[in-house]
């Protein structure tokens, strides 16, 4: 059994790569050239993979994001099953008070009635009988 420790830190470690991962898998799909030949990939430098990667460059891109969705969606479960397993083995302190809710205690009808406060609010009338007067 690892400590809480311990498994904080590594759950910790699989988000940040779970984010590199995402960004890469991102770039990856923008980087991809459309069927039309336009869109964001040629905006965002899709002629430059075919100069780094060569004549299979929609094939060497299309590997890369198959590999990268299935290591996103590994690690996706991978860290969801971490957190139920530190959910589940979450160590209690024993000096702690137990958290315990009790109903709100009802108050009378004469009680209420006298500490509540008193608004006056002005009305239309009010405020046109004033006008009137001037």
């Amino acid at each position: 059994m690892l400590s809480p420790f311990i498994m904080s830190i590594l759950l910790g470690v699989l988000t940040f790569i779970l984010i590199l991962i995402s960004l890469v898998l991102i770039l990856l799909v923008l980087m991809q050239k459309a069927k039309s030949d336009g869109g964001v990939g040629a905006a965002l430098g899709g002629g430059m993979t075919e100069s780094a990667f060569g004549a299979d460059t929609n094939n060497v891109l299309s590997k890369s994001t198959i590999n990268t969705t299935i290591a996103f969606f590994v690690l996706s479960f991978v860290l969801y099953l971490g957190h139920i397993y530190q959910r589940n083995h979450a160590v209690t302190n024993e000096d702690s008070l137990p958290s315990i809710f009790a109903p709100a205690a009802i108050e009378s009808s004469s009680d209420a009635a006298s500490t509540e406060p008193v608004v006056v609010v002005p009305t239309e009338t009010a405020a046109t009988d004033t006008a009137d007067s001037k």
